[in-house]
């Protein structure tokens, strides 16, 4: 089993490496503003580097979507870790499936495809692609809250109790951010720095995932608490509190 759990931390913390590919922007000449340019956009099938960061999404995605679902398989479970691991596996999968639906064109950069995108002429691969998105940011903000709330609720992993709610806090402003930028940018009102409030969205995720295999590995040197014993409610056995959380 120990092996098993420090299979799945290792394979949540490649994919969240593999999620922030797009620091690589900061050193290579994408040819976008990343202040303005959605994430999404570095992956465009007329960018230069699309090919590079589809890739990328795909390993991150098809990673976490391993690690969670080899998580699942663990003994131990609680409803809302199951729960938790689940929305993981949603977050992995409908990135694996964002990769492969990508924008055909730059629409922040490009006023055409803009242009194009707000009268319909673009491929529907560019609806499919935001279905995809909010599919996985939605399963990565309920994986945060259900992992975070098992963690809390369990006594399990006390860095993911103590760092998951300012995390959540976080990223639900990150979130909204996006979202309010996103809204303007479609309405003609400017971009509202939409680049730079995605950027902090999807980094704060990766680090999130990252702490969550931090936990997972270390959980195998004491039954879901990373190390340091718990007290366990009255009543229940050591199996029923030892899960990985």
């Amino acid at each position: 089993m120990r092996a098993r759990r420090r299979t799945a931390a290792a394979l949540l913390l490649l994919g969240a490496v593999a999620y922030t590919a797009w620091v690589l922007e900061l050193v290579v000449a994408t040819g976008l503003d990343p202040v303005d340019a959605y994430v999404s956009e570095l992956a465009a099938a007329d960018q230069p580097l699309g090919g590079l960061f589809r890739a990328t999404d795909l390993a991150a995605g098809l990673l976490v979507l391993a690690g969670a679902v080899l998580a699942l398989s663990l003994p131990g479970r609680r409803p809302w870790a199951t729960a938790g691991w689940g929305a993981l596996a949603l977050f992995g999968a409908a990135t694996a499936l964002d990769s492969r639906l990508p924008l055909s064109c730059a629409p922040t950069d490009d006023p055409e495809c803009a242009a194009r995108e707000t009268a319909g002429l673009v491929p529907a691969t560019h609806t499919a692609h935001a279905v995809s998105s909010s599919l996985a940011m939605l399963g990565a903000l309920a994986a945060l809250v259900l992992l975070t709330f098992a963690a809390r609720r369990y006594a399990w992993w006390p860095p993911l109790g103590r760092w998951g709610p300012p995390l959540l806090l976080a990223e639900l402003a990150a979130t909204f951010w996006t979202l309010a930028a996103v809204a303007a940018f479609t309405t003609g009102a400017g971009t509202w720095a939409l680049g730079l409030g995605q950027r902090l969205q999807v980094l704060l995720v990766a680090l999130y995932v990252a702490l969550v295999a931090r936990c997972l590995a270390r959980a195998g040197r004491s039954p879901g608490t990373g190390g340091r014993p718990q007290r366990r409610p009255a009543g229940e056995s050591e199996r029923e509190t030892g899960g990985h959380g």
